[in-house]
């Protein structure tokens, strides 16, 4: 991992367990949705870890106190779509209140060349940390175009979240933009030649969402 400084990989017992899960072919869809939420919350606990607090004050039913509260503008989560909406989810539930983006691309079959169909964005993203998330950073290039959108649409603090990635698509993201910190479960071994991660869990979009 030396060779990626740009990426953290989760060890938490509970990530990697429910990974595993994750990655059986024999899991359904409801399993699967429910594993890919619960992983998801986990994640964000890991990437929120150095979120500045400030002390204000506050009453307990006893007394008065001064008590530590996320400071300064509230995140920023961006889906790409339309599988980071399973990622979205999980986030969602432990940071209700964070403002919500949307990168709509897709995958040429072709060239794999990623292709902008949609961005919607909270008007004051460049004041918000944002935490983009995709379940799969393969190839790396819808990725680092989701990221370069933002940074045009004005964002500065961005993080990137994804449950499988590979060497191949941590090296694209270094080399687009070595300011982004990439938070996984696991660095899977290589892409193959239709630019799915192996050994993967296959194509988080269609097991979340019961698609072919």
């Amino acid at each position: 991992m030396n060779a990626f400084p740009n990426a953290t990989v989760v060890q938490h017992p509970l990530v990697q367990h429910k990974l595993s899960l994750l990655r059986r072919k024999e899991v359904s869809t409801a399993e699967f949705r429910r594993l890919v939420r619960e992983v998801s919350l986990l994640l964000c606990y890991e990437v929120t870890r150095d979120l500045p607090l400030e002390k204000v004050d506050i009453e307990t039913p006893l007394e008065h106190m001064k008590a530590p509260l996320l400071a300064g503008k509230k995140l920023c989560f961006v889906s790409i779509l339309r599988a980071g909406n399973g990622i979205l989810d999980g986030m969602l539930d432990l940071v209700p209140s964070a403002r919500v983006g949307h990168v709509g691309l897709y995958r040429d079959p072709e060239t794999l060349v990623p292709v902008e169909y949609y961005l919607k964005l909270p008007d004051d993203v460049a004041q918000r940390l944002v935490i983009v998330v995709d379940p799969m950073l393969a190839t790396g290039h819808s990725a680092a175009a989701a990221v370069t959108r933002l940074k045009e649409a004005g964002a500065v603090q961005i993080k990137f979240v994804c449950l499988l990635t590979v060497p191949e698509g941590l090296r694209v993201m270094q080399e687009a933009h070595p300011d982004v910190m990439v938070y996984t479960c696991s660095v899977d071994r290589q892409l193959d030649e239709h630019g799915y991660i192996r050994p993967g869990l296959g194509d988080a979009g269609d097991r979340i969402y019961g698609t072919k």
